[in-house]
């Protein structure tokens, strides 16, 4: 087992596999920091974290702090001694937290740095069309996602990939970098790149408005907006009737060039297809979910529900 003592920190599945990386490879992980406990879901019930859940099968010390300046969490991360920390997918955290191991503080983050800084760098990827990206181990500095880079590693973005398969791709591509970028700490041959000051491409918080779609854009906008959201939170638009109007998430689409005269919004509907117009061509729906109703691909959707004429969606 390495001598190197690593304190992680990290919630969602994706810090899961980064972990379970660590431990397969023999590193001492002391401690463990993931986020508290919630209350989630129809019955209110106590939800654990990803990482915490996986700490636990595995006899990890826990942390849990809801204050990283608290003196008794920082106390018990003291206790902790640890030589290095290791985050991915957490929360910011103050100078006196990342600053306490001699080796410092790295990062993972799911981008080509400086290129989408922020919360979600997978989904404005794809969103933005992005034929490329990677991930991105830095050390840790005081503003987000700044820090001098130690190493990045680049894959491709396919035409057709969602969010969901490149979330996946880029957790594997980023646990091998962090045994990479663990590898070089240890050996203490560490060289690290200051990165540029200032970035066009962010990666902001996604919303419930980031998710709405304006058939005004193109077509192309409009297909890498929907796969840069399928499976979550899912691109969404609201389908107007002469008598109501129904939100409608939509999760897989692709484009038909076809010239049209149509206002963007309008459909074209038959008994197997559903196809909205756009500022240069159609989209055409595969898969959606209507309020109140489970996800179906379309076909599905119309042997059991009417679209009445006039309908449009916006």
């Amino acid at each position: 087992m390495s001598k190197l003592k690593i304190v992680f920190m990290g919630t969602p599945d994706f810090a899961v596999t980064i972990l379970d990386r660590i431990i397969r490879e023999n590193y001492q992980v002391v401690g463990v920091i993931t986020a508290p406990d919630k209350q989630a879901g129809r019955g209110r019930k106590i939800h654990q974290s990803a990482v915490k859940q996986y700490a636990i099968a595995k006899g990890l010390t826990i942390l849990q702090p809801t204050n990283l300046k608290a003196p008794e969490f920082q106390s018990e991360l003291e206790a902790l001694a640890p030589d290095l920390q290791v985050v991915v997918a957490f929360r910011m955290l103050p100078k006196s937290v990342w600053n306490l191991p001699k080796q410092g503080t790295f990062n993972l983050h799911a981008s080509l740095l400086p290129d989408y800084r922020g919360a979600a760098p997978i989904n404005w990827a794809i969103m933005n069309g992005e034929t490329e990206t990677g991930t991105t181990t830095f050390f840790l500095d005081d503003k987000i996602d700044t820090g001098e880079i130690i190493l990045q590693n680049k894959t491709y973005i396919a035409k057709d990939e969602t969010v969901g398969q490149l979330h996946d791709k880029l957790m594997f591509l980023g646990a091998d970098l962090v045994i990479d970028t663990l590898k070089l700490i240890e050996k203490g041959d560490v060289t690290t790149t200051q990165q540029a000051i200032e970035s066009k491409k962010l990666a902001y918080k996604i919303h419930t408005e980031t998710c709405k779609i304006d058939w005004s854009w193109t077509s192309e906008k409009i297909y890498n907006h929907i796969r840069g959201l399928n499976p979550y939170p899912a691109a969404w638009t609201t389908l107007v009737s002469p008598d109501s109007e129904i939100n409608v998430k939509i999760y897989d689409c692709n484009i038909e060039n076809e010239t049209h005269s149509l206002p963007p919004g309008a459909l074209l509907i038959d008994k197997k297809s559903i196809k909205v117009a756009t500022q240069d061509s159609f989209i055409n729906i595969k898969s959606l979910k209507i309020a109140g109703k489970k996800l179906m691909n379309t076909a599905s959707l119309l042997n059991g529900f009417n679209i009445p004429d006039q309908s449009f969606m916006k």
